[in-house]
């Protein structure tokens, strides 16, 4: 009992923990604009539809023209980068695999790369939604499929990060894409997945926006318009052969990568946008499905996918009509922009505070020569920027967020909580209070 009181007594020194909020993110996240996002969400549906089947030269209608559209808008607002942004087309043929896929297709993925400021910042930050749409039979690509929430919510959500954040000057990059093919078996995302595995890009965060604009439930009528859920795995999918013993051992089967980043979004989107909570779903995604992120999930990166809190299934999937007088189908009228707006700069908000951090501690481990009922961390400087200083972090065993946060400008700390009872992590924090995401401490030899 005195450990935990000793531990309530320990304080916030050496850093003004006053100033909880960037001016900068605060600026970025003021700007996001609900007219813009209406009129990128019906200039996609007016493209009649983004089936990654439909054409591909015609100029006025079919996922070849939604794409180019997007692509235009990432080179509009690649004028305001300084020469940073690069701007391009990431295509492939696909051959047909006798299922979602029955000609061969050329599939793209309009890409705008924000380059960071410091090249020796290989951090890599990306933020996606997907283009293609479609309705009640998969392969149906010619009917109107508007697909305004799925996913031309999301895909709003990456053109106004992109319009926004042009301007910015981050020290890491950022990466804006719209995939093609998700609806045909995530052939987009798997596409830019493998290049990153391949090329071993430094991705440190993924966050997948798959329809986040429509707040009522369909088989109730239930709103809720203040709740976003981000989805995250708790086991490494992509090593989990190699760490499963040592999980097993330390008993964090539930503090995988991308576990840490839902509970980073948490916490900086709840700090920076009124009237929003963020729901924490400990799963991958939603019960026996799937979504763009789990392309990048199984090559090891950290991945979560951001969703209104509930589905509405008389607006996905759907041919449009009207039947027994009820209206389905995808369409625009069925988006609450203010809801829209909320998740839009909860994105943008989590993307600037991590392309602004210092880049993660290095090197964090636990200290285990010795039997003690205090707890020794130590710790290696990040290999990016200057910390003002760093966060103990520390949450008991069955909390779902970390419950206390202890400020330190050393390099180790003991702490009079034992580690057979607590969870602990380290991260960076700036001179301006953005934060690393946290780091699970290995075991010091």
């Amino acid at each position: 009992m005195k450990y935990s009181l000793l531990f309530l007594l320990i304080p916030f020194v050496g850093f003004s923990q006053t100033r909880s909020k960037d001016d900068e993110i605060k600026k970025y996240v003021s700007e996001v604009n609900s007219d813009s996002l209406k009129f990128y969400i019906n200039k996609l549906v007016g493209f009649h539809t983004r089936h990654t089947l439909s054409s591909t030269d015609d100029k006025n209608q079919g996922i070849g023209a939604a794409r180019n559209w997007v692509l235009g808008k990432f080179k509009e607002y690649a004028k305001n980068s300084g020469g940073r942004m690069e701007v391009y087309l990431q295509q492939e043929d696909i051959q047909s695999d006798g299922k979602r896929i029955d000609k061969v297709t050329n599939l793209g993925n309009p890409v705008a790369f924000l380059k960071g400021t410091d090249p020796n910042d290989r951090r890599i930050f990306l933020i996606s939604a997907h283009l293609d749409s479609r309705v009640t039979d998969v392969m149906n690509r010619t009917s109107f499929a508007p697909g305004a929430n799925d996913d031309g919510s999301g895909v709003s959500a990456v053109i106004e990060a992109a319009r926004i954040l042009s301007r910015s000057s981050f020290s890491a990059s950022v990466i804006f894409v719209a995939f093609s093919g998700e609806e045909q078996s995530l052939l987009g995302s798997k596409l830019l997945a493998d290049k990153a595995k391949k090329e071993n890009l430094q991705i440190e965060a993924v966050l997948n926006n798959d329809m986040i604009g429509n707040p009522k439930a369909g088989e109730t009528g239930e709103i809720n318009n203040r709740i976003l859920r981000v989805f995250s795995e708790g086991l490494p999918a992509a090593d989990l052969d190699k760490k499963g013993l040592n999980i097993r051992n330390i008993g964090l089967e539930n503090d995988g990568e991308s576990r840490q980043l839902a509970r980073y979004i948490k916490e900086v989107a709840e700090k920076y946008v009124k009237g929003l909570e963020v729901k924490l779903i400990y799963r991958n995604d939603r019960f026996l499905r799937g979504g763009d992120h789990s392309s990048f999930v199984n090559e090891g990166f950290p991945s979560v996918r951001l969703t209104e809190y509930y589905e509405n299934y008389d607006h996905q999937h759907q041919d449009v009509r009207v039947e027994n007088n009820k209206q389905y189908g995808d369409l625009p009228e069925f988006i609450d922009y203010s809801y829209l707006k909320r998740n839009v700069a909860a994105n943008i908000a989590v993307l600037a505070s991590l392309a602004k951090a210092t880049s993660k501690p290095e090197k964090v481990e636990i200290k285990v020569k010795e039997l003690t009922n205090s707890t020794t961390l130590q710790w290696e400087k990040p290999k990016s920027g200057t910390p003002a200083g760093y966060y103990i972090l520390v949450r008991e065993t069955d909390s779902s967020v970390w419950q206390k946060k202890i400020w330190t400008k050393e390099l180790t700390l003991k702490i009079p909580l034992s580690k057979d009872n607590y969870i602990f992590a380290v991260q960076t924090v700036d001179q301006y209070g953005n934060l690393s995401v946290p780091v699970i401490p290995g075991i010091a030899r």
